[in-house]
């Protein structure tokens, strides 16, 4: 594939600002499993509702709709545990930064797509700039738990990518995949609030709400970032779409009071950069 268009880059774009929003809305809940439980239903309920109007996906792509599913669960298992252990603006930019090398690497693997040096040097530059903020001042000592979990939440995202680039492409109906595999977290949604059903009475119904309304972020932010999957490279998409981090490392400052943000500002303009050099 060529380089991404200006729509192409619009809508990953796009994916990152609602990405950013919908993970802090996650950090800043009293009960993660429950709102995660409460985001999956958000997804659940905007892929059922984009499936009754758009054609259904060919049956070549079932088995990535069931792959992604199951990646799905761990992908929200290890967030919760990384949001426990850590700050929003140390975890997010973690798990972000170790995802578009990775899917870079897959895409050659697994759907024989090459780079440019130019979008490589970007790519690199992405990864690297996140990597600074772990090494922020006064983050170093930070529970390796956390770092260790947020690693793992990379790895999730690097193989939900992965499997929904390839799915939506073997679909014949991009939107009909959306819609299905978001249809599906349905049973994710049910079994996390099952899991902490003893705690439901305690959440208010404002938590519900924005679990809710984040569940409907987190579904179009995905929703735009798996159709420009059809559009573009699949490590041309991940690494533009991390420049959430910048938006994230924001957040973190500004609404949860979380120290050292110059350099993680500086490590965002890095980013910035190599999204540039992407988009060449």
């Amino acid at each position: 594939m060529s380089s991404p268009s200006h729509f192409a880059i619009s809508l990953i774009l796009g994916a990152a600002l609602l990405h950013a929003l919908w993970n802090a809305v996650v950090k800043g809940s009293g009960d993660r499993a429950i709102t995660i439980g409460l985001i999956a239903i958000g997804n659940a309920l905007f892929g059922i509702v984009l499936a009754l109007f758009v054609e259904p996906p060919g049956p070549e792509s079932y088995i990535y709709i069931a792959l992604t599913i199951v990646v799905h669960l761990l992908y929200f298992i290890f967030l919760i545990s990384a949001y426990r252990l850590g700050d929003f603006s140390l975890v997010y930019p973690i798990a972000r930064g170790v995802a578009p090398i990775l899917v870079a690497c897959g895409g050659m693997i697994f759907a024989g797509e090459y780079l440019s040096q130019t979008a490589w040097m970007g790519l690199v530059l992405v990864s690297f700039a996140i990597s600074l903020l772990v090494l922020s001042k006064g983050k170093v000592p930070n529970d390796p738990k956390a770092i260790g979990a947020a690693l793992l939440t990379g790895l999730c995202i690097a193989s939900y990518t992965i499997v929904d680039g390839l799915g939506v492409r073997a679909s014949g109906s991009p939107l009909g995949y959306i819609g299905w595999s978001f249809g599906l977290q349905i049973s994710l949604g049910i079994g996390f609030l099952i899991y902490r059903r003893g705690h439901l009475s305690k959440l208010p119904r404002s938590g519900y709400m924005a679990g809710i309304i984040g569940g409907l972020i987190s579904g179009l932010a995905y929703a735009l970032a798996i159709y420009a999957m059809s559009l573009t490279t699949l490590g041309t998409v991940s690494a533009i779409r991390e420049s959430s981090v910048i938006i994230a490392a924001l957040i973190g400052a500004i609404w949860f009071g979380e120290r050292t943000w110059k350099p993680r500002l500086f490590s965002t303009g890095l980013v910035a950069f190599g999204v540039y050099l992407l988009a060449q």
